[in-house]
């Protein structure tokens, strides 16, 4: 079990896709509207939806995962955190999100989708590794599909993708509005983007930088805010 923040716990069965830097910092990187309807697309067991909706209380989330044992357990932490009138799990593909629901049904989309377009794949969490089902190409179509016009996008990826990243998005209708370059220690190279893509936008991208690690392993003010520690001192 994993705490989170404002009391909500995510359960994590043997093998999952653990809790890891990238969802944190992709639902600290999101800027939802109010009373925000966000499709989770390669939803896992949930992660993404329980950090948005204890950062968000009037937001709600749907996620959808190919694989059954990811969806079961993002079942169980719906019901754990009593989050059944938020969150929903519907375990399907990606790809067919134009069967599932009705074009600009949502008001966002995120995704932590595969970085690799080839290597061996995980035995653990093969889906979640390789892009085996999960191309960019079939991500933002599935976006352009599910986002009302101005709805937002928002992706976390590895900086070697960003071109393809940005195309992709483009032939998707959905135009690279905000980059952030993140570095895990002061001075090394980027190590992980994330992207705001938002549908039918004109042209003009603003980035951002930040830090995890200060040079002597301490957590910057940024690790701070993403982790709540900050939030826990003053409460503690």
């Amino acid at each position: 079990m994993e705490s989170l923040s404002n009391g909500f716990i995510l359960g994590l069965p043997q093998g999952a896709f653990p809790l890891s830097t990238d969802s944190m910092v992709l639902s600290h990187f999101a800027r939802l509207p109010k009373q925000a309807h966000v499709l989770d697309l390669g939803s896992g067991c949930g992660t993404l939806g329980l950090l948005l909706c204890a950062k968000d209380p009037d937001c709600t989330v749907t996620g959808i995962e190919l694989d059954e044992n990811a969806h079961a357990a993002a079942l169980g932490n719906i019901r754990r955190n009593g989050l059944s009138a938020r969150m929903e799990s519907i375990c399907a593909d990606l790809r067919s999100v134009s069967e599932k629901f009705s074009p600009g049904s949502y008001s966002c989309c995120i995704s932590n989708p595969p970085y690799f377009s080839g290597g061996p794949a995980s035995n653990a969490t093969p889906l979640a590794r390789r892009e085996d089902t999960c191309s960019p190409a079939e991500l933002f179509q599935a976006a352009g599909w599910a986002l009302k016009f101005g709805g937002d996008f928002f992706l976390v990826h590895r900086p070697e993708r960003l071109a393809e990243l940005i195309a992709r998005g483009a032939e998707a209708g959905l135009e690279a509005k905000r980059l952030c370059l993140l570095r895990h220690r002061e001075g090394a190279p980027v190590n992980l983007i994330l992207l705001q893509f938002r549908k039918g936008a004109k042209p003009g991208l603003v980035w951002e930088e930040f830090v995890l690690y200060n040079s002597d392993g301490t957590p910057t003010p940024y690790f701070q805010s993403v982790y709540h520690l900050e939030k826990w001192k003053i409460e503690n």
